[in-house]
């Protein structure tokens, strides 16, 4: 089967790679109909976060059909439409029942304290292969796949696979009340998720900040007053904006924020990134949150918004391309081409 692979930092390549195989009972092995491009990917590439081992198929964002099934899955038939959470979660430990799937103790070969374990990742995440293929195996299926409504689309569906979670789960971990202002830093996709999630979550004002005009764009469309850190400071921009008071809560970012605000961080760091400010935060009784999203835990209540059309998240997907130009799609998306915001693979075209 065709499948993106990564060969050593800045090299990827459209190859030939075996088919999976169920492993274990609870397996499944997924016929992908659609993937995506993420920024996390690009990190990958770039060698920013560390332990990529030469071969392993790219990608955690995935819808399709399922195609086998090991013995112990039970809730899943063959031939229904499926989305895939990007982070793998056991369902059976005290985290996973507790919510936090992404710290499940289950699904990471590596052993309880490796962390999250995701697809396509390096070999501290587990290693397990990617999504940006035309077929994947999803180890414990009963919890990692999750049955699409006919009424909603592979295109709105493949938005839940990682990037509308996350965004929400940053609005979440923002603590944002009715009424506050946030601010919201970068409008890339998840960006545009946490925008949509906290005006969802009740926020008088969203403050977006990033330098891309088409971002910008798509972020003032959402209703959020937008800042171009090109054309001026945002910290100053943000505080004039406010009264001088600076935004209630934030989303990846410290120095804009009010007194005794929440600051959400869900940007992808390397492990290697060690500096915070963490005295600015103490003198401003700052509240700091920070992790990877439980996708499961907040996957089945936006898909049902969907549904019922209570929101659109499907016109962040700019541009659509088959398995055979995802290779110059990376270079694209990498250089934030305009009008490339969120980008769909096609494995089957």
């Amino acid at each position: 089967m065709k499948a993106i692979v990564f060969k050593g930092v800045g090299d990827i390549r459209l190859e030939d790679v075996p088919e999976p195989e169920i492993e274990n009972p609870t397996d499944a092995i997924v016929r992908l109909t659609a993937s995506a491009i993420c920024g996390t990917d690009l990190h990958l590439v770039r060698g920013t976060m560390p332990g990529m081992k030469p071969g392993t198929v790219l990608g955690h964002e995935g819808v399709g059909i399922v195609e086998a099934l090991g013995e112990d899955v039970r809730n899943l038939e063959i031939g229904e439409r499926v989305l895939i959470p990007s982070t793998i979660a056991c369902g059976s430990c005290s985290y996973c029942r507790a919510g936090y799937y992404a710290q499940c103790d289950g699904a990471n070969p590596n052993g309880p304290e490796a962390g999250t374990a995701f697809y396509g990742g390096p070999m501290e995440t587990g290693a397990f292969g990617g999504l940006q293929a035309e077929k994947a195996r999803i180890p414990f299926a009963h919890v990692n796949l999750i049955r699409i409504p006919d009424e909603v689309s592979d295109e709105q569906a493949l938005l839940l696979s990682d990037i509308m979670p996350t965004g929400y789960f940053g609005a979440k971990l923002a603590e944002i009340k009715r009424g506050n202002t946030v601010a919201v830093f970068g409008c890339g996709p998840v960006g545009q998720c946490a925008i949509l999630s906290a005006f969802l979550l009740g926020a008088g004002r969203v403050i977006a900040v990033d330098s891309a005009t088409d971002r910008l764009g798509l972020a003032r469309g959402q209703g959020a007053e937008v800042v171009d850190f090109n054309l001026e400071d945002p910290v100053a921009a943000i505080k004039r904006l406010t009264g001088g008071i600076g935004a209630d809560r934030a989303i990846d970012a410290v120095e804009c924020v009010a007194k005794a605000g929440t600051v959400a961080i869900i940007g992808v760091y390397p492990q290697t990134a060690e500096f915070f400010p963490i005295g600015m935060a103490m003198m401003k009784n700052l509240t700091v949150k920070a992790g990877n999203c439980n996708h499961k835990r907040y996957i089945p209540r936006l898909l049902e918004m969907i549904r019922t059309g209570a929101i659109h998240p499907e016109s962040l997907v700019t541009t659509f391309k088959g398995m055979k130009d995802a290779v110059s799609a990376y270079h694209a998306f990498a250089k934030h081409e305009p009008g490339w915001v969120k980008v769909e693979l096609e494995p089957q075209s």
